[in-house]
Formats: C-alpha cells, structure tokens, sequence
C-alpha cells in the first residue's frame, strides 16, 4: 500500500527477508470404508467435495449425511421455488390418512422392506370353467342359495395347488419357517375406505358353496365397515381379483407375514394357438407373488401351472385330481 506521501516504501538491505511458506503436503484421499462407498453411490456425490472428520482425514457416514443436508438446505435465492406455495390461482386440500388408510399403506412398505418379493406369471383359457359355470349356475344357486362366481373356483384350486407346493402356505418367524394345519385364506376386498383382506379359517375344508357364501359373508361385512380386527388377521394366503377393476395384469403385493398372494384379472377374448390352429378363446393372466426367501422359483411356477391345470379342466376339481 502507499504511504500518504505518495512514494513507495523500499525495505532496507539489512531487513531479514521472511521465508517463504512450504508448500502443504497433499495427501491422497483416504480409502473409504465399504458402508461410506454405498452412502456416497446412493447420494450420487463427489467424496472429494465432502470434508472428513475421521481419523486421517477419513469420510464418515455423518460426514456424508451432513453434506447431503448442506446440499438441502434452503436458499436465499429468490427464484427457488416453495415447496408449500401452490401455483398462482391453485389451491392445496390437505386431509389426514384415515386409520385404515395410514394401515394399509404400512403394511404395503412393509411387505416391501422385509420380504424379497417376485413374481411370476401365467394364462388360463376360462372355457370349460365359464362353461361349467353357465351349465350349474342356476341350480347351484337354487341348492345353496349364494350364486356360483370364479372366486370359488379359484379358492378350490388354491386349496389343492397349496398341498403340492406348502411353503407357499408357511411363513417366515425370525430363522424359522411355520407351517400350519390349515389354509386360512386371505380374500382382498376393496371398500369406499380401502382394501381389506377378511380372512376365510381353515378354508381347505370347505366346499364350493361354502367358500361362496363365506365369500360373500365377508364381503357385506367389509361394505358395510362391520368387520373386526380378529376378522382380518391370521391369514396364510391371499387372494386377489384386479378384473372386477378390469385390471389386465398385475404385480399384487404379499400380505405380510404371508409368503404368497394369488392375483386374478380380467377375462378377455383374444387369439391363442390351439391344436395347430389360431383360436378366439377367453383368457385369463394370473400372477403369483411369493416371498423368494421361503419359495423356489420353480415351486411358485409349478404352483401356476397347477392352478392352470386345475382351472382349465374343472371337473379335476370335483374328483380331487
């Protein structure tokens, strides 16, 4: 800077002359640990932009998660835009989760966190089942007074597919499987409050008519917000039926801590080959979601190929076969 007399300042001769600082040593960046590399991929950040605070200048995961939060901080930035401001001329309608609502939606994560989930897949020609259906349906519901649907057509299959293919029946408990004596069969009902899952005991010792009319017990019970918890818990397996949506595929979600959830669609005409020759049939996809921890791929397809079986030939059904 210069003086107020305006001539530079010269340092004397005899003035020691400081030396000059020593460059820093670089020091290569510390390995990260295995835990700190996945933190550092999931976040898709830069580990040399993060300071650490560990030994030797070590990343932490705190170090990782306090930058993430650094990064997420608010601005002052008068063009970043809120994130509870509606848009000029909207409004925002906020409304608490129902019970039943805030439930299903823990059970759906859940099921996602503690089960490794997959599914697999299938189609069904209906005709001889609709064709069985149209020829007794009247004088089935004449008999037992419920009417004659595909559910307990179903609900009869899974009856039998579960004695070849058990562990679809069992459960996960800690480092246990639980198997038990009887299907308690899961049906997925959906209600103006939310889908329910009424529960059908020891459904394997029931008849059609009686699957039916538990069915549809459950299903009036469900409607009209009657049924208790006790009604909805202890499920072994699920059934679910999307085609009454008009759903013509889907992937269902396991009821937890069930270990597999059967999923029906809706019945559409379309060609297949049959015989050698091309054919308008009315078919059916099925999907089956199983927990992969307990089942094998190939007892979760053989268990579909056993439904298809099942439901394309009925009379099976009738004669145990």
């Amino acid at each position: 800077a210069k003086p107020s007399g305006g001539t530079a300042r010269i340092a004397k001769s005899n003035e020691p002359v400081k030396p000059a600082p020593a460059p820093t040593e670089q020091r290569p960046p510390a390995a990260l640990s295995p835990a700190v590399k996945k933190l550092v991929a999931d976040a898709k950040v830069d580990p040399a932009a993060i300071p650490g605070t560990g030994k030797d200048g070590r990343i932490t995961k705190g170090d990782v998660l306090a930058h993430g939060e650094k990064d997420l901080s608010p601005t002052t930035d008068s063009t970043a835009p809120s994130a509870q401001r509606p848009a000029p001329g909207g409004g925002v309608t906020r409304k608490k989760m129902s019970p039943l609502r805030s439930r299903i939606a823990q059970r759906l994560v859940q099921a996602q966190h503690t089960a490794a989930i997959l599914t697999t897949f299938n189609e069904i020609d209906m005709q001889a089942c609709m064709d069985m259906r149209k020829r007794f349906k009247e004088e089935f519901e004449k008999k037992h007074g419920v009417g004659l649907g595909f559910m307990s057509f179903f609900g009869a299959a899974v009856m039998q597919a579960l004695k070849k293919y058990p562990l679809l029946n069992a459960q996960i408990d800690g480092g246990d499987i639980v198997s038990f004596d009887g299907v308690h069969l899961g049906v997925a009902v959906g209600t103006e409050k939310g889908l329910v899952v009424p529960v059908l005991r020891y459904a394997d010792r029931m008849s059609f008519a009686q699957i039916e009319q538990s069915i549809k017990n459950a299903a009036l019970k469900a409607r009209d917000g009657k049924l208790a918890i006790d009604d909805m818990q202890g499920g072994t397996f699920t059934i679910t039926n999307g085609g009454v949506y008009g759903s013509l595929m889907s992937t269902p979600i396991i009821n937890p801590p069930q270990s597999g959830i059967l999923g029906m669609h809706a019945i559409k005409e379309r060609p297949i080959a049959l015989n050698g020759q091309v054919v308008i049939r009315p078919m059916m996809y099925v999907a089956l979601s199983y927990d992969h921890r307990i089942v094998d791929g190939s007892e979760a397809v053989g268990f579909l190929v056993r439904i298809k079986e099942l439901i394309e030939a009925p009379e099976r059904l009738v004669l145990g076969l």
